[in-house]
């Protein structure tokens, strides 16, 4: 699974540090994710679409939409 996460927090100038807060997880696990190392469980992805007010499908892409 691709994700957007870095690109959304940086166009709102959240440090990992201020997503992991609002999220509820450590400042690692929103590196993990960003890095691709780790997917988020269903109910972390939905907190965070609803946290960037977006869809899910804007966060997070599926690697056979991708092509």
């Amino acid at each position: 699974m691709t994700n957007h996460l870095r690109d959304l927090r940086g166009e709102r100038g959240w440090s990992q540090q201020f997503l992991a807060e609002q999220l509820g997880v450590s400042r690692q696990s929103v590196n993990a994710i960003e890095t691709g190392r780790y997917d988020p469980s269903l109910p972390l992805a939905f907190r965070i679409a609803e946290l960037f007010g977006l869809a899910i499908e804007q966060c997070f892409t599926s690697p056979s939409k991708e092509n």
